[in-house]
Order: structure tokens, then C-alpha cells, then sequence
């Protein structure tokens, strides 16, 4: 990777995105950072970084667009994540020849909040739903496919289940979506332990790809990784689970990966939810997949992509 951009240097130019076609100097140092100069590998490729404001946040929002693309993917991050972590996704899209719209969530990236911290998981909705407008704003086309990894998965998840989604929306694709996280009894006992003393407690790093380059950009380069997991997004995730798996059964079939090495979320008790919540989910099951699956080794990457390009043929 290139040498560190500065993102406090970046925040501050963030344009709506019908308007941001300029590429700056910082913008062009975060591009180079994460990998993202996409351009060299799609001929004429139109590239924006600019941003949109919702729920009191100002959200950086990330598009790629193809001359002539035949569908859309929007594409909605995990926790801790931020999009300058997807560019195998957006490589994968691009060469479906999709148009790509993501953003970064609240309090993750180049978005403004408290750093990983969240009040309440409604407020993920707004995102996306304002997320959604922007794609009908720049007319992007249609269907609108979603995919969402870990946490990104969940907010689909309670799209889906508890929202209206709207017609323009096509197929769901779900990357080791979150349900609930491994030892959730655990979490919750010392959430409650400690949560009347601390507001927020040292993040721990875990080898969630098999990918060595990966983990160690992550933990030791990467200037946009927050250190600490906040209580609040706790409580936000523990008042969550229970909606989800109250939620009324929908007919929708989203497309779903999932690794079976995960040891970041319940992944045998998120599978029957699913299975339960959905009509016809199509599952694909790695065996040897950690949870990062967006960022997983090459050869894990391509089956999944496989099955994931078969569908959207």
C-alpha cells in the first residue's frame, strides 16, 4: 500500500456526489491508499467521492460507474469496516459490468460520528434508505442489487424483514450476515458487568481472513480502524437481535456466503433464522472461510463470486 493518507486532510471536501467529479489531490491520495484507482483496470470508468447527510451524520458516499452499466449494486460495509476495505467486491461488480454506490456508516470511515458507535440500529436505516435515494438521484440503473457483509448484512436483514423495500430493488446478497455474535450469552453478561463503569473498551483484533496481508494492513496500517468498541453500539445491537428474530417470515430469497471457520458471529444459529425468516434462501457454505469474506484469500473469493455471478447472469 502507499504511504498514509491523512483523513481529517479529506473530510472537508466531501461534495454530493451529482457534483463531485473533480478528483482532487486528497482524494486521489485515498484512492492510491486502499487500492481503489480502479480506473486503470475499467476503461472509462466514472469515479466519485463525495457525500450525503442524514440522521445529523455527514456520510461519505463512494460510486463507480461503468459507460454503460446494466444493474446496480449497492454496497453497505461490516463493523469497524469502511469502503476503502471492498475493492475486491467493487472489481467483482465492475466486471459484471454493474455500477457501483456504497458508503461509509456512521461513525466508520470518512463518515461522521462517534467512532463504531451507534444509539440505535434504526438510524442504519435511514442510512440506507437515503443511500437508496441517492441511486434514484443519479439515476442509476436498475434492478438495484444489495450486499451487505456482517453488520452490512444485518442492516439488509432488517430491511428486508421490517421495511418496505422498494421495486427498483433486485437480489440480496448477504456475506456471513450478523443475526448474533459467537458467545452471545457471554457478550451479554459482561455488557452488564461492565457497562455502569466504562463507555467503551480496547477493540480486540482477530484473525478474520486467511488473508496475512490483510490482517496486518488492519491492524497496523490502516489510519481509519477505530481501537475501541463503544458500549453504546452494544446496547444498540443487544435491543436489535431481538427484533430481527421476532420479525415476520418474507418471501424474499437473498443470496447468502458463509464461512464455516467464522468465529465473529453464531453463524450454525444465524443460518436457521435465515432459513426460518426467508422463503428460499440460496445458502453457499465454505468450509475453510473465516468471517471476512469480502477480504478472505483469493481462491475463497472466486468460488463465492461464482456462485454469486451464476445468479446475477
Amino acid at each position: 500500500m502507499p504511504e498514509r493518507f491523512n483523513p481529517e486532510h479529506l473530510r472537508p471536501l466531501l461534495r454530493p456526489l451529482a457534483a463531485a467529479t473533480l478528483e482532487l489531490p486528497a482524494v486521489q491520495a485515498y484512492r492510491a491508499f486502499y487500492g481503489l484507482d480502479l480506473a486503470q483496470q475499467h476503461a472509462r470508468l466514472d469515479c466519485r467521492l463525495g457525500g450525503f447527510q442524514v440522521a445529523g451524520y455527514q456520510i461519505a458516499a463512494h460510486l463507480w460507474a461503468p459507460p454503460e452499466p446494466r444493474a446496480t449494486l449497492l454496497l453497505v460495509h461490516g463493523y469497524y469496516d469502511h469502503m476503502g476495505l471492498y475493492r475486491h467486491v467493487i472489481d467483482w461488480a465492475l466486471r459484471m459490468n454493474f455500477a457501483v454506490l456504497a458508503c461509509d456508516l456512521p461513525g466508520h470511515g470518512l463518515s461522521s460520528g462517534a467512532r463504531a458507535s451507534i444509539d440505535d440500529f434504526a438510524e442504519y436505516q435511514q442510512v440506507l434508505t437515503a443511500l437508496l435515494d441517492e441511486a434514484a438521484l443519479l439515476a442509476l440503473p436498475q434492478p438495484w442489487h444489495l450486499f451487505g457483509q456482517s453488520t452490512g448484512g444485518a442492516i439488509l436483514l432488517d430491511y428486508l424483514l421490517n421495511g418496505a423495500p422498494r421495486p427498483e430493488v433486485g437480489q440480496s446478497i448477504l456475506l456471513a450476515p450478523l443475526v448474533r455474535p459467537r458467545a452471545w450469552a457471554w457478550s451479554q453478561l459482561s455488557y452488564r458487568l461492565l457497562s455502569p463503569f466504562v463507555k467503551a473498551i480496547p477493540r480486540r483484533f482477530s484473525e478474520n481472513s486467511h488473508d496475512p496481508e490483510f490482517i496486518d494492513f488492519v491492524q497496523n496500517r490502516d489510519p481509519l480502524q477505530p481501537r475501541n468498541l463503544p458500549t453504546a453500539w452494544f446496547a444498540a445491537l443487544r435491543d436489535w437481535v431481538p427484533r430481527i428474530e421476532a420479525a415476520p417470515r418474507s418471501a424474499a430469497s437473498p443470496l447468502v456466503v458463509q464461512g464455516e471457520a467464522d468465529l465473529t458471529v453464531d453463524w450454525p444459529h444465524n443460518l436457521e433464522v435465515l432459513q426460518d425468516k426467508f422463503a428460499a434462501p440460496q445458502i453457499l457454505r465454505l468450509a475453510e472461510a473465516r468471517h471476512h469474506l469480502a477480504n478472505e484469500v483469493p481462491a475463497l473469493r472466486q468460488r463465492y463470486f461464482d456462485f454469486l455471478s451464476e445468479r446475477l447472469a
